[in-house]
């Protein structure tokens, strides 16, 4: 196979946000009376679009949520990451030694990817490619995201590889046409998870060079990989 780009993810991937954001939630959400532990509110916004789970939460309570529920939270969780963001272990060293052209995918908005590479002084390793589902107007799972950074990059989706920790991601990667490397961190329960919607999961980012180059040898991962029924 030949490998011609890496398509990262942003949130949980290359910086620790979700964590953070999770703890945001889990505290809004009980002053809103809605019972969630920092795991349950991990779930509920992992790679998905934020208008969506605030929406699933209104559907909770009685009356919904404020109206400004979603500007709290964005403005709560930037307070949080300006205090406690820092990278994914590991990211990197990763990012300082891979030799293949590389690039950040996010369902977050384009500011919000800047602003976190760039608290984790990741934002230089990849300059102007980092792309936004807002740019594009489609959110993981659907394909469309990750189709447009192949183009920008000049690259067959069937040569790219797509890092990701969320089901949404992965089934987007997969439906793309594209091989997907789960990020799965020990204790977080998702290597089996990412495995049955098409992944191939991997639980530390030092790995990652050595599964490219696996790849890019032999193939040997795609079988594993690439299963487009995955993305039904």
């Amino acid at each position: 196979m030949d490998v011609e780009l890496i398509v990262f993810d942003c949130d949980g991937v290359l910086v620790d946000s979700e964590r953070l954001s999770a703890e945001v939630l889990r505290d809004m959400a009980a002053e809103l009376g809605i019972a969630f532990t920092s795991g349950a509110a991990l779930e509920h916004l992992r790679g998905r679009k934020v208008a969506e789970w605030v929406a699933e939460l209104a559907g909770l309570r009685r009356g919904g949520v404020p109206a400004d529920f979603t500007d709290e939270f964005r403005r709560r969780t930037a307070e949080a990451f300006d205090a406690q963001l820092v990278p994914v272990p590991g990211v990197r060293e990763v990012l300082d030694v891979v030799d293949v052209p590389y690039c950040v995918a996010s369902s977050a908005p384009l500011h919000k990817i800047h602003h976190t590479l760039g608290l984790t002084g990741l934002l230089s390793y990849f300059g102007d490619r980092v792309h936004s589902a807002y740019e594009v107007g489609s959110w993981k799972p659907d394909p469309d995201l990750f189709l447009h950074a192949a183009r920008d990059a000049g690259v067959d989706p069937a040569h790219c590889v797509v890092v990701e920790d969320s089901v949404p991601g992965v089934r987007a990667g997969v439906a793309a046409g594209m091989t997907v490397l789960g990020y799965a961190p020990p204790g977080s329960g998702m290597g089996p998870v990412l495995a049955e919607r098409g992944a191939h999961p991997f639980p530390a980012m030092s790995e990652l060079p050595r599964l490219i180059d696996r790849l890019r040898s032999s193939g040997g991962l795609v079988d594993a990989v690439a299963h487009p029924s995955a993305a039904s």
